[in-house]
């Protein structure tokens, strides 16, 4: 006679949270190093017209945050394999202390080129980090739980985004825009302290063979990132001296898209650039994500204190309330079920129509405040949409990927905004620096991202 075993129908089950005994080291650990870079991301935002200003350096204005970006993109594809052949543990740490270190040159430079090179070492510290965080949380997270992880990780830029703008824009009136990049620099002391603990959990994480496809080989993804890095810096520097110099700019930007199509097509996953159904698009959609959202978002403190007169803590409340409604975006679509690919269409339609109103807020007669609510909604559709596209490219991506796959979805996220904020400089530049054409600009810039946003609507379904 068989006798079944009786069945705990007793015992509730409680799923797992991110805070809970088992992971609430790592999260708190990932949220603090989160925090130290979205005050960066906040405050510097503010401060960038008076550096323009105070170096002399308008003309760099759009390069000077494309620089960041570049350098992230390389740093992407290296933590990536590092992460999936050693841990995530030794890319991270190095990630946060070039971080610091690239704060602590833009705090000191006296040059637009040395100013240019901090940023280039922040993004390398800030591509390096981002990259291990994403694996960190698909390797210590259970499949279910990564949708609450990725929005805390967005809910850790309510506090920078609340306070960062206003104490960046009243320390850069008081003493100077330097003393923003150098009072970030203490928050890493608490921020390492935590992380530390959370960081020996690697050794516990779930590990696998590193993979055996062409995006595992250190070499050649090295110059692949290298081709890419390069080519995005020789496009954008081509791009902007079409209107000075209309033959040698040509050759530059002809040659740098060559460049970056190389790199592209050995960085990201097979059938990317032909927008193949599944991981291949779902990696694109965090670009154009990227390119729409930050391609208006860097130059709206620009617009807005030089159009509308606005002191730079004012100006830099829109970026607070796009912050906001990310967060909330993000901690919308983690309660949400059903067709992804439906979530990452309304995200990106989100942002379109946020783009749009925020247009009107340097046409005459209109207030800048407008500005506000328009980046609410172009905020909440990067947190519902671009939060899904993460996750849904970590459902996607075999164990042994991961690392190779958050590096893609990083180099995606980081060209799409490079470019884009790199074409805006370029505009800008071309149309003019008085107020009336710094305006025109804009206007320019929003109609282009705005295209890229509801060209990601048509695009979604292909994530599936």
């Amino acid at each position: 006679m068989w006798v079944t075993a009786p069945k705990a129908l007793d015992t509730p089950h409680v799923p797992p949270r991110i805070f809970g005994p088992e992971y609430r080291t790592a999260t708190v650990g990932i949220l603090l190093v989160i925090t130290l870079i979205a005050f960066e991301g906040m405050s510097v935002g503010v401060v960038m017209p008076d550096v323009a200003k105070d170096l002399d350096a308008l003309n760099l204005y759009g390069i000077s945050f494309s620089a960041f970006l570049i350098a992230s993109l390389f740093a992407n594809v290296v933590a990536g394999l590092w992460s999936d052949r050693r841990g995530y543990p030794v890319p991270f740490l190095t990630g946060v202390l070039l971080f610091v270190a690239g704060m602590a040159l833009a705090g000191a430079a006296t040059t637009s080129a040395l100013f240019l090179v901090a940023r280039a070492v922040q993004g390398l510290g800030a591509g390096a980090s981002i990259v291990a965080l994403l694996v960190m949380i698909a390797r210590v997270y259970p499949e279910n739980v990564r949708p609450k992880a990725f929005a805390a990780v967005s809910a850790a830029w309510v506090v920078p985004a609340m306070v960062g703008p206003a104490v960046a824009g009243f320390v850069g009136t008081q003493w100077g825009w330097r003393y923003v990049f150098y009072g970030i620099i203490p928050l890493v002391v608490p921020a390492l302290a935590m992380l530390l603990p959370a960081l020996r959990m690697s050794g516990s994480a779930p590990q696998a063979e590193p993979s055996g496809g062409p995006r595992s080989r250190p070499l050649a993804m090295t110059l692949a990132a290298t081709a890419a890095a390069g080519g995005a810096g020789l496009l954008l520097y081509g791009v902007d001296r079409l209107h000075l110099h209309l033959v040698s700019g040509a050759v530059e930007t002809v040659a740098g898209l060559a460049l970056l199509l190389y790199g592209l097509y050995r960085l990201l996953p097979p059938g990317a650039l032909r927008f193949r159904r599944g991981l291949p698009t779902t990696v694109l959609m965090r670009g154009f994500f990227s390119a729409a959202f930050f391609g208006v978002n860097s130059f709206i403190p620009l617009v807005l204190q030089e159009v509308k007169s606005f002191e730079a803590g004012a100006a830099g409340i829109a970026l607070t309330t796009g912050a906001l409604g990310w967060s909330a975006g993000s901690y919308l679509q983690s309660k949400q079920d059903g067709m992804a690919y439906r979530r990452i269409r309304l995200g990106a339609g989100c942002v379109a129509a946020g783009i749009l109103i925020c247009l009107a807020s340097v046409l005459p007669g209109v207030s800048g405040w407008i500005a506000v609510p328009a980046w609410i909604v172009a905020g909440f559709g990067m947190g519902f949409g671009m939060t899904t596209v993460s996750v849904t490219a970590l459902r996607q991506s075999p164990l042994n990927e991961q690392g190779a796959n958050s590096a893609a979805l990083s180099v995606s996220d980081m060209l799409g905004s490079a470019l884009a904020i790199g074409v805006g400089g370029a505009l800008v530049n071309l149309i003019g620096h008085s107020s009336a054409e710094i305006a025109t600009g804009f206007v320019v810039i929003s109609l282009l991202m705005a295209a890229i946003a509801l060209s990601a609507t048509f695009l979604a379904g292909r994530t599936r």
